[in-house]
């Protein structure tokens, strides 16, 4: 007896639909939300990939890249170096120029921009505002709802600290190295992101004493890291 193909064991694979609510309607299941608008809430390479790519797969599925329109940030900055990304939104915003906390990393200002233009979800992709809980937990608590493409608030806020998401990883059975935590069991709360305050103190050096004790056990070579630090900097 021959097996079954792949094409028809998933008939969809390589159907075209009308449009995204069609889609939606058929493959998104209860919960399906229809996305057609998208901010993008960052620049550079970022949103030139999340463009062109969100685009051809929309040429591939319902036969128009257009199908979903994205709304773009641009700084002052950005727009002198006629950037891609500008060139490759459906609608322009302007938004302040200067470090990021004044554009692509400013919750309000990317929350107040989806609401103001009626999107139904934001992009942030990686750096900037992308790993900030309160983007998506104030996207969430809009009217109506926006969806924030990426994870939710409560596990983003967990996995952030680096002690939180070690213990989280290794009581999930993820294969972890040898830190001063190793002993440390806690149920992490799904429903608001959280640990218990104990497993924070059990899993944290607090004095010199303390830390010449962990490295005796944990043994040499040893790196110290900020539960917080980023990007190599709290190495």
């Amino acid at each position: 007896m021959a097996p079954r193909s792949s094409d028809q064991c998933h008939p969809n694979i390589h159907r075209r639909f009308r449009d995204v609510a069609t889609y939606v309607s058929e493959l998104g299941g209860p919960n399906g939300r229809v996305i057609e608008k998208v901010l993008i809430a960052n620049n550079g390479v970022a949103a030139v990939k999340a463009i062109r790519s969100i685009r051809r797969w929309a040429y591939e599925v319902f036969g128009d890249e257009r199908a979903i329109s994205f709304v773009v940030m641009a700084t002052p900055e950005d727009l002198r170096a006629n950037a891609e990304y500008i060139r490759m939104g459906d609608i322009i915003v302007d938004v302040p120029g200067g470090s990021n906390n004044h554009n692509y990393a400013n919750v309000t200002l990317i929350v107040e921009l989806a609401r103001l233009h009626a999107v139904h979800a934001v992009w942030a992709g990686w750096g900037h505002a992308s790993e900030k809980p309160a983007l998506p937990n104030s996207l969430a608590s809009s009217e109506p709802p926006i969806q924030f493409i990426g994870p939710a608030g409560p596990p983003m806020h967990a996995l952030g600290d680096k002690i939180g998401s070690t213990i989280i990883a290794q009581n999930a059975g993820v294969p972890c190295i040898s830190w001063n935590g190793a002993h440390v069991k806690a149920e992490y709360d799904r429903s608001n992101g959280t640990l218990p305050e104990k497993a924070f103190s059990d899993a944290c050096v607090k004095n010199a004493a303390q830390a010449s004790e962990a490295a005796a056990q944990i043994g040499f070579p040893i790196m110290i890291k900020a539960s917080e630090g980023g990007g190599g900097k709290g190495i």
